[in-house]
Formats: C-alpha cells, structure tokens, sequence
C-alpha cells in the first residue's frame, strides 16, 4: 500500500501527481497485472529467455 504525506497548503493535483509517480516507480499496476493469471514456471523462464534473446538482437543490430 503506498501512503502518500499531504504537506500543509499543498495542492491536490499536486498531490495526486506525486501518488502516480509513485505507483508507476514502483511498478504496482504492472505487479498486479502480472498476477491476475497464474503461469508456470516453465513459461516465465521461455519469455525470459525470449526477451533476452530480443535484446540481443537489438543491441547487435545497434552496433553496426
């Protein structure tokens, strides 16, 4: 749960701008997201491995 301190004659929009900085630093919705669905182990390391790969790609194709 994330709190989130009102200092005094502070504005709510302004408040509310640090609260959603907040949640997307520390990637709450995402976190959520991600455990709507149960997935195996087995298919976490397979789209691990693809990123990995992915990026690979990527960064070699920046090289040139």
């Amino acid at each position: 749960m994330l709190i989130i301190k009102i200092k005094s004659e502070e504005n709510i929009e302004r408040a509310l701008k640090r609260y959603k900085r907040k949640v997307r630093k520390v990637r709450q919705l995402r976190s959520l997201k991600k455990n709507q669905y149960f997935t195996k182990k087995s298919e976490q390391r397979r789209e691990e491995i693809a990123k990995a790969r992915y990026k690979d790609e990527y960064e070699r194709s920046q090289e040139i």
